[in-house]
């Protein structure tokens, strides 16, 4: 819930959110209207309660059934999950993402995705991929492993691949769990096997997921990968095919051993070897125990199934403050087929640690959970 105040749930309702808003605000010359209805959305969820969409939106139905309990109420007194959720549902509207007027369609996050595609940041981990290209292949694979894992800090994988000492002993006391040599077993090479990645952000952090994607399928760990993106915007910097396509331009675009990546990524697609995919569950606010049978089955064919990032992890084992010592397996025994968790945390889910590991970590007096410090890979069989 987010009613506790100063607890990560209230921060993100309080400040994330308004915060948002006015970020969007400015990226876009909105019309008056569209100012007038962000006015209304800030105010709502800042002093007001939370009001269901208009009977005529397309996804009322399903909002009208979900929200029942929590409409006229405030946002802060709903589960943590559903508001978030709802939260950018109603954003998309207010910009007229899903209307018949001119902005539908238009993804009210772009800007922010394009320009962290076109920052130093990404330049310079592109460029540290051409130390990669002559590494051994079980230190390539454990970077590049890093690198997605850890996202808009991917030089750390980059660092540990070259020998950096101080790199290593951070990634090592930054993994809270590291079931990688479980995920290695799973796919060896030369095996006709199929991954589903299911993505979580774009831009910055999807370009080592791409680059991951690119090491099992050059060095034979999968004959096939399907990429899972979302349908349409719905955290601010999730994942869709536009930009999937972006980061694909940006790496054939780029000199050494990052343009001949993008280069045979994007022959992959051409010749099915690597497909995107969507669902409209990935934009849901249901755990993933809760995915419809056709999504189950699709899951049920792989060998291998990464949940990518923060969100994803959420749904995964459930968005509840569950005991950290509680089975990941447990959490995860429904998942139709293996099942791998590739995370940084960023909230206050987890599950799956030891009591030594907790101990450590409860006694450093860091905001461990949330502050995007500490990553984990976390994989059921």
């Amino acid at each position: 819930m987010g009613n506790k105040p100063g607890s990560f749930a209230w921060g993100v309702l309080a400040n994330r959110h308004p915060a948002l808003i006015q970020q969007v605000r400015a990226a876009f010359p909105y019309s008056r209207r569209q100012h007038e209805a962000l006015d209304d959305l800030l105010d709502e969820i800042t002093n007001g309660a939370v009001e269901p969409l208009d009977p005529e939106d397309h996804d009322h139905e399903h909002w009208a059934d979900s929200g029942r309990e929590h409409f006229g109420r405030s946002w802060y007194d709903a589960p943590f999950l559903w508001a978030e959720s709802y939260f950018y549902r109603r954003l998309l509207g207010t910009v007229g993402y899903f209307g018949n007027g001119p902005w539908q369609g238009v993804d009210p996050f772009a800007p922010f995705k394009q320009a962290e595609l076109c920052g130093e940041a990404v330049e310079e981990e592109l460029r540290a991929l051409d130390a990669l290209a002559d590494a051994p292949a079980d230190e390539r694979a454990t970077a590049l492993l890093h690198a997605s894992l850890w996202g808009n800090r991917a030089d750390l994988g980059f660092r540990v691949s070259a020998g950096d000492a101080a790199a290593s002993e951070a990634a090592a006391s930054a993994l809270v769990a590291d079931d990688s040599a479980v995920l290695w077993q799973l796919l060896p090479a030369g095996h006709s096997s199929t991954v589903a990645v299911v993505a979580d952000n774009a831009g910055r952090e999807l370009i080592p997921d791409l680059i991951l994607i690119d090491l099992l399928l050059e060095h034979r760990h999968a004959e096939r990968v399907v990429l899972h993106v979302k349908p349409y915007p719905y955290y601010v910097s999730d994942a869709m095919t536009a930009d999937v396509v972006d980061c694909l331009r940006r790496l054939t675009q780029a000199p050494g051993e990052a343009g001949r990546i993008g280069g045979r990524l994007w022959r992959a697609m051409a010749t099915g070897s690597l497909e995107v995919r969507t669902h409209l569950f990935f934009c849901a606010l249901m755990p993933y125990e809760e995915m419809p049978e056709d999504l189950r089955e699709e899951f049920a064919g792989a060998t291998l199934t990464i949940m990518k990032g923060d969100l994803n992890y959420r749904r995964l084992v459930g968005d509840r403050l569950w005991s950290a010592t509680v089975s990941f397996a447990a959490r995860t025994a429904y998942f139709p087929g293996a099942v791998a968790a590739l995370r940084t945390l960023k909230s206050d889910v987890i599950v799956g640690l030891d009591q030594a590991t907790l101990d450590a970590l409860e006694r450093s007096g860091a905001a461990w959970r949330t502050s995007g410090t500490h990553a984990l890979i976390q994989v059921r069989r």
